[in-house]
């Protein structure tokens, strides 16, 4: 009980002398303390010292002297040097009025002439610890210009001539021509390697709608909903089925020419010869099928003679079937 009382009446003590946990020693980053005050560490809370920072670093009052106060928590502020940025001239943009500071952590939005950027394509300035990030210098950009494209029976909405790299506009049809979707307007990009598509105007009488799908087949063109006279797509067909006819549609005159059809080839299997004991006489070198009206030949594999008449041998591929013949096994 005795000593409960002790350490109550030295913490009291302690408090009311503004003491507690004391303070090593501060080692300050872009700065130090005035004058030499090794004979009063450690510090008493409360305590306090006066420090400067180096130069380019502030307090965070942003004076180039402050106090530094030993609490509880330990030394206050905690980050006693802070970077301070000055912003009074930005190259290749518009410069501020008057000079501007910024203390470390802190950021702005500048105002590149157009056809340039800051570093990294980046329109805000970050003051760190070792200045601003990126430099307040605007460098040349990717541009389009609008001279380097042209747009037959249509015109750029804007009337810029420069646009930087990402930089999205419209551009507008004539009275009675719409773009290749069917609209009266479209939209292009200004990319790394120019712009993004050649604007395309066309008239609105004579084009034709989305190409007809055909069974078993698909269009490997970029299908769309409007297509201009003269403009083509390419069919192709599925895995087991033969094209037969055009595999490309033209547009006409607003209509598609005749689309072509996929029919069923024959797809022979291992399994199948050998449940008929029979073989190809001329085996394809890749997959084991054939198209509409080819020919197939079969004989009896080793082992084994003919059960069906010969000539049933020799056989057509027709609509996706073939009539097979039998062997039966020899009799030694």
């Amino acid at each position: 009980m005795l000593l409960l009382i002790n350490v109550l009446l030295t913490l009291w003590f302690y408090t009311a002398h503004g003491q507690g946990k004391p303070c090593n020693y501060p080692v300050i980053k872009h700065g130090r303390l005035y004058n030499s005050y090794s004979g009063y560490f450690p510090a008493d809370v409360n305590q306090q010292f006066f420090y400067y920072c180096d130069q380019y670093f502030v307090s965070p009052s942003q004076r180039s002297w402050d106090y530094l106060t030993c609490t509880t928590e330990g030394w206050s502020p905690e980050e006693p040097c802070l970077r301070q940025c000055i912003f009074n001239y930005l190259e290749n943009g518009h410069t501020p009025h008057r000079e501007e500071k910024y203390l470390q952590g802190e950021t702005v939005r500048v105002h590149c002439y157009e056809g340039y950027s800051l570093q990294n394509n980046q329109n805000t300035m970050t003051c760190t610890e070792s200045g601003w990030s990126p430099p307040p210098r605007c460098i040349r950009v990717k541009t389009c210009s609008k001279y380097n494209i042209t747009i037959e029976n249509g015109f750029l909405s804007e009337s810029t001539s420069m646009y930087p790299l990402n930089k999205q506009t419209e551009y507008k049809c004539k009275s009675g021509y719409v773009t290749a979707d069917g609209k009266t307007s479209g939209l292009i990009t200004c990319l790394q390697n120019g712009w993004s598509s050649q604007p395309v105007c066309i008239n609105s009488q004579g084009k034709c709608g989305p190409p007809p799908p055909i069974d078993n087949g698909d269009i490997t063109s970029l299908l769309q909903s409007v297509y201009p006279p003269g403009m083509s797509v390419e069919y192709q067909c599925q895995a087991c089925y033969e094209l037969q006819g055009n595999r490309n549609l033209v547009c006409q005159n607003g209509e598609w020419s005749e689309p072509p059809k996929c029919l069923e080839a024959c797809v022979i299997s291992e399994e199948t010869m050998r449940k008929h004991h029979i073989e190809l006489r001329w085996k394809p070198d890749t997959k084991l099928y054939f198209k509409t009206e080819d020919n197939i030949e079969f004989m009896c594999q080793h082992g084994y003679h003919p059960v069906t008449p010969q000539h049933t041998f020799r056989t057509t591929c027709l609509e996706g079937k073939v009539v097979y013949p039998s062997c039966g096994k020899n009799i030694d």
